[in-house]
């Protein structure tokens, strides 16, 4: 790398990093989700304003190709990576054996009619000129029907953290529910990217060893890989909390200790590198070493947790997301009528569903509402399932402004109703049929919440 590429990429990640920061805390500071902010901090910087206003200094500053533009990929990916670990890192404690009977009703009514929904959706409709150059109508169809379905765990657990109703039973449901969700749905997007990526020119991986065809031989292959990877972290999460357990009643001491910052980062680099050789998307590598990580360290995280969250916070994630806002052309690949169109749908059917699952389990009205909005919002991992479509080529970019724009727009909504919704005291009702957690009850996410 030359000294001017040099010089582009580290001035490109100042701006970013500045520009990210700045409009995320603004963002917090009236209580709306952090990476909105985030993101709006990149689209200052890319071809939706300073692209249409100074074409030229924005293709000087971001050039469109060469080793700059491969480095901030690069920077991109390691960020992707970070995100997914905190995310799987936070999901501990959440479920209690009396919720059950909810959490199972309104995770599967809540996941999978919006899921049937988002294939018909593509298959009624003429989806073809929303693909990406990848051409794949399988996979296309797997990530638009999972992006119905999915729901934001850090952007809802941060808005209900906010409100002071994170102990709630609520709270519970909704974090419960949003993990079985966003499990099964991470396994799919790992299919899909797989799909999208076998037989490309290189050969590289473990389906091209073992000769895996395209079409449905390569979707066996990558859902049968994923489910069984899935099954080996559920494997050896629940001896990690078993051993945390038994290591707690015998001295206070955790199963993983103050591993050094080193050792948690070589394990979390060698499992996405493993993914990536087997076919798996490496971010869902990185979400099951955090889920892991969470399993064996209880309540309290050890000092190399809060270390590499630190540095995702910090550096790595906030300029994910403004890289995401930096690709978003609001001038050129921007639909009006496709994203109204889709935002709605989306949004209609998510909520229906988890509405009629809470009322089958016993809910109020007021409290199937705001278990619907608060589980429409798509937030980060939406915002990351479009961007990783994206890059493998799946949808077009005007998909991809479109999906961007339904996990913001769904954010913002469940943030402002459910603050409403706690200051006319609903949220209380909300939980009046589900048993509230004891005092010491393990909180539904970790001591530092994630703020996306």
């Amino acid at each position: 790398m030359g000294q001017e590429d040099l010089f582009h990429v580290l001035i490109s990640l100042a701006l970013l990093l500045a520009a990210a920061h700045a409009a995320g805390r603004l963002f917090i500071r009236f209580r709306l989700p952090r990476v909105i902010g985030e993101i709006g901090g990149g689209l200052l910087f890319g071809p939706s304003l300073l692209g249409a206003v100074a074409p030229g200094a924005q293709a000087w500053l971001f050039p469109p190709a060469g080793p700059a533009t491969v480095s901030l990929q690069l920077f991109s990916q390691l960020g992707a990576i970070l995100l997914m670990f905190m995310a799987g890192s936070e999901m501990r404690s959440v479920f209690r054996r009396q919720d059950a009977p909810a959490v199972t009703v309104i995770a599967v009514v809540g996941m999978v009619l919006p899921f049937l929904f988002g294939g018909l959706l593509v298959t009624a409709a003429d989806a073809e000129p929303f693909y990406g150059a990848a051409h794949e109508a399988t996979a296309f169809t797997l990530v638009i029907a999972s992006f119905v379905a999915v729901t934001s765990i850090p952007v809802i657990s941060r808005i209900m953290l906010d409100l002071g109703i994170i102990r709630t039973a609520f709270a519970r449901v909704v974090l419960s529910v949003a993990v079985v969700e966003d499990v099964v749905l991470n396994v799919l997007l790992s299919v899909a990217l797989g799909m999208a990526d076998h037989g490309s020119a290189d050969g590289f991986g473990a389906a091209a060893l073992l000769g895996v065809g395209a079409g449905g031989e390569s979707a066996a292959y990558h859902a049968t890989v994923s489910v069984l990877f899935l099954a080996l972290v559920a494997l050896v999460g629940r001896r990690l909390g078993a051993g945390r357990a038994a290591a707690a009643d015998r001295a206070r001491r955790p199963v993983l200790p103050s591993a050094g910052v080193q050792l948690l980062l070589l394990l979390l680099l060698a499992v996405a590198g493993l993914c990536t050789f087997l076919g798996i998307t490496p971010v869902f590598g990185a979400f099951a070493v955090g889920l892991c990580v969470g399993f064996g360290s209880g309540d309290d995280d050890s000092p190399a947790l809060r270390t590499v969250r630190g540095l995702g916070d910090g550096l790595f994630v906030p300029v994910y997301f403004a890289l995401v806002g930096l690709k978003l052309d609001l001038v050129s690949h921007f639909s009006p009528a496709l994203v109204t169109g889709f935002l709605v749908l989306a949004c209609a059917v998510k909520a229906l569903s988890v509405y009629g699952g809470a009322r089958l389990v016993g809910h109020p009205r007021s409290g199937a509402v705001n278990l619907a909005v608060a589980l429409n919002a798509r937030g980060g991992p939406g915002i990351l399932m479009a961007t990783l479509a994206y890059d493998a080529r799946i949808v077009s970019s005007e998909m991809f402004t479109t999906l961007v724009l339904t996990a913001i727009v769904t954010s913002l909504l469940a943030g402002i109703w459910l603050e409403r919704a706690r200051s006319r005291g609903d949220l209380l009702g909300s939980a009046q049929r589900l048993p509230r957690p004891a005092a010491d009850a393990p909180v539904a996410v970790g001591s530092e919440p994630e703020r996306r």
